[in-house]
């Protein structure tokens, strides 16, 4: 059989199949004992046999047309062109058993970028969006941020003066708003700021603008027997706290940046401190530690949009046997963003897909994803 569809994985194939034996064996279990008795009177009767070798060839065609409608439906929200057939060509290849490319379940490892890969990540990333509110949100606690930067130009709504200090501001902000509480008090912060947070462009949650295609692209692959992995340079328990509702991927499969936390007893209890130090960068070359220290497998796919990701798709090439490397290209400003600057697209700050990136793409045959021309859907919000 083919890779299981989007669809298959729901449950939904069940009720359809059952149904189309309903139609075609007949309703009531009295037609169903006429039809065994007439089988067991006339094995010798090859007139009588005819109904039912019909019925049965009837049955294996709709069956094979509604596992090829399956098939063909796994990604949905994917346009039939070149990136959605060589998926489904990869995936077929490496779950058949006796293809010279197929691997064994435990070895199916599949790991995604998060931001602009999975969700939208302009005009900054989510994260930053959390720090800024976070950075108001504490600033009555703190009357010398109204004079230091990047803190006094953020509190001023000045975005561009306070990231003119590059990665310096950015991690300032980091460790002033994710630090000095337990891992499960901020845990809960993130929940309560997602529940209510909103895009500024979309109106919509955060969590709702996630790419409708890739959440397709999770399921298809979880349903062949694929471990699906998030391995982003965001923060590793920014993400972990609704990773597994928003894409069903659990939190020991998330891994990202990390600042330190120690052990401590408050009022008697055992928890995790979040300390204002760096502890890991999950980005560029930090992408093939992360996976070799969380995972200990080298993945066969690799997803991401960026130069950040460069190193992971090259690990990922790396391994012997069929590999998959695909990149997210952010070429539609009307539904969602366009930046590069491959392509002659505007440049980005953050999310960079440079032009040399591009000619890898092509040097290591690489999948790139047009968001204008291989998704007829970006969001689930989007009217259909």
């Amino acid at each position: 059989m083919g890779p299981k569809s989007h669809r298959l994985t729901q449950g939904k194939p069940a009720k359809l199949f059952g149904f189309a034996k309903f139609a075609l064996l007949g309703q009531p279990r009295q037609g169903a004992r006429e039809s065994t008795s007439e089988t067991k009177g006339s094995l010798g009767n090859g007139k009588t046999m005819k109904p039912v070798r019909n019925t049965l060839a009837l049955m294996a065609i709709v069956l094979a047309g509604l596992a090829t409608t399956y098939a063909q439906d796994a990604l949905p929200s994917w346009n039939d062109s070149a990136p959605k057939k060589a998926i489904v060509a990869f995936v077929e290849k490496v779950t058949k058993e006796g293809s010279p490319d197929f691997v064994p379940p435990e070895e199916r490892i599949a790991t995604f970028d998060n931001d602009g890969t999975l969700w939208c990540e302009q005009p900054m990333p989510v994260q930053l969006f959390f720090a800024l509110d976070r950075v108001k949100a504490l600033a009555p606690q703190h009357p010398e941020w109204k004079t230091k930067q990047p803190f006094a130009a953020l509190l001023e709504g000045d975005l561009k003066g306070a990231f003119a200090g590059g990665d310096h501001a950015i991690l300032e902000l980091v460790m002033a708003t994710h630090a000095g509480m337990t891992t499960a008090e901020f845990e809960q912060i993130v929940k309560d700021w997602l529940a209510t947070a909103k895009h500024p462009k979309f109106k919509q949650p955060y969590t709702a603008c996630v790419y409708q295609p890739m959440v397709e692209l999770l399921v298809y692959l979880r349903g062949n027997g694929f471990k699906t992995f998030i391995v982003s340079g965001g923060g590793i328990e920014f993400m972990r706290p609704w990773a597994e509702q928003v894409y069903g991927v659990p939190a020991e499969q998330v891994i990202g940046s990390s600042i330190k936390t120690k052990f401590e007893m408050r009022d008697g209890k055992p928890v995790l401190v979040r300390l204002p130090e760096i502890n890991f960068i999950d980005d560029k070359a930090g992408k093939p530690v992360g996976i070799n220290q969380h995972i200990g497998r080298r993945p066969i796919a690799a997803f991401g949009n960026s130069d950040g990701d460069k190193e992971m798709l090259e690990y990922t090439q790396g391994g012997s046997g069929a590999r998959f490397m695909l990149l997210v290209l952010h070429d539609d400003a009307a539904r969602e963003y366009a930046y590069g600057p491959a392509q002659g697209l505007p440049d980005a700050k953050l999310g960079a897909f440079t032009p040399a990136l591009y000619e890898q793409t092509k040097k290591d045959r690489w999948t790139v994803v047009s968001m204008k021309n291989d998704w007829n859907h970006i969001f689930a919000f989007e009217k259909k």
